[in-house]
């Protein structure tokens, strides 16, 4: 059968190992299986909204409420903005399809990080659009910006702070560069992390309001599925002037949120004391693996999210490493697939972390 041609040139989104694959495959208890590698919240979903989904269950044959009124107000007051300018999707990644899908076709350009979040080349190749990177890794604003007004752009990723590497721009910086950027260019600014950023670094705070209204061709994205810990329910959100926002209305197919999604992400920015909790939690815990790293003599990227990346350096392989804890029940992230010799690893809880620190090495000794 034949389909579109763009699609030859487009890969598949390799998510994380799921749990079930371990138990499976390598016959690990489910109970021992630690899951370090997509970046979920380690403590939980926060009790409230636990309590909330268990009133709705007996309401799942009911449509959800397609205009999302409640939950757009409770992002619109949280941020200080209408809810005009404000849109819901499954996950933050369906926003990133509606802002490729809206401004680009065969033929567009795309700039973005060499390293960076892979959902945004895949969703630029869907549509035929030329896709433009840095030479640096982590987001060098001088490149870009030579990039710019070398090739020009339909759209502008910048993902702060930047997965899967975790380095952040400060705000400043960000603005000084969409100072040069042409108003037909969408800029996108990739929050999924800025709960985190901004807790470690008050610089790299990105407000919301303050950005669409000094650059009205840029949109703000969020999540629900890492510092509110709702990655199971896939809910995020854009933010941005209602010129853009009513254009990706019409790339929206209905309900394409659940009623038990929209009624847990309304409990959960209920819960703000849950969130910095977990946060200043996983803060603490960093600091393990960035004195892990440097007792061992490897290199590690200082981190503005709920993850670090350690590289191995000529050391060890890291595909090798990642498959090894994978057998014994650590899921992480291989880089490789990104042109990194380096593992992802979330910032579990302080017992998981622990164990990870004596698997890996158990793992390395062994490949010495």
């Amino acid at each position: 059968m034949q389909f579109n041609q763009v699609l030859d040139n487009v890969t598949t989104y390799e998510a994380g190992k799921p749990i079930e694959l371990v138990v499976r495959e390598f016959g690990v208890n489910p109970n021992d299986v630690i899951k370090l590698a997509s970046n979920e919240n380690p403590y939980g979903t926060s009790p409230k909204v636990v309590e909330k989904i268990k009133g709705l269950v007996q309401n799942m044959f009911i449509y959800p409420d397609d205009s999302m009124y409640e939950l757009k107000e409770a992002l619109a007051n949280k941020f200080d903005v209408t809810s005009k300018h404000v849109i819901i999707g499954s996950g933050s990644d369906q926003i990133l399809e509606y802002c490729v899908h809206a401004k680009c076709e065969k033929g567009s350009k795309i700039l973005m990080a060499k390293t960076t979040f892979a959902m945004y080349e895949i969703y630029g190749k869907q549509t035929g659009a030329k896709i433009i990177k840095t030479e640096d890794d982590q987001h060098n604003l001088e490149q870009f910006s030579e990039l710019y007004k070398k090739h020009g752009a339909d759209v502008i990723f910048l993902c702060l702070p930047n997965n899967p590497l975790g380095e952040c721009l400060d705000k400043d910086d960000v603005y000084a560069f969409l100072e040069t950027v042409d108003k037909e260019t969408l800029v996108v600014v990739d929050g999924a992390y800025q709960e985190y950023a901004a807790f470690k670094d008050e610089k790299k705070r990105i407000v919301p309001k303050d950005l669409i209204a000094n650059f009205p061709n840029a949109i703000y994205l969020g999540t629900f599925s890492k510092a509110y810990a709702l990655g199971g329910m896939r809910v995020g959100y854009g933010i941005a002037q209602p010129e853009i926002i009513n254009a990706f209305y019409k790339l929206r197919a209905p309900f394409n949120i659940t009623t038990l999604t929209l009624a847990a992400a309304i409990e959960a920015l209920k819960d703000e004391e849950f969130v910095t909790s977990c946060i200043a939690k996983n803060f603490e815990e960093m600091t393990r693996y960035e004195e892990y790293a440097k007792e061992r003599g490897f290199e590690y990227i200082p981190s503005y999210t709920n993850f670090i990346t350690i590289k191995f350096g000529d050391k060890f392989v890291s595909k090798v490493v990642a498959q090894k804890l994978l057998e014994r029940g650590v899921i992480v992230r291989d880089l490789t697939g990104y042109g990194q010799n380096a593992i992802r690893i979330t910032i579990g809880r302080n017992e998981q972390n622990t164990k990870v620190f004596e698997q890996l090495d158990e793992v390395l000794e062994k490949l010495k």
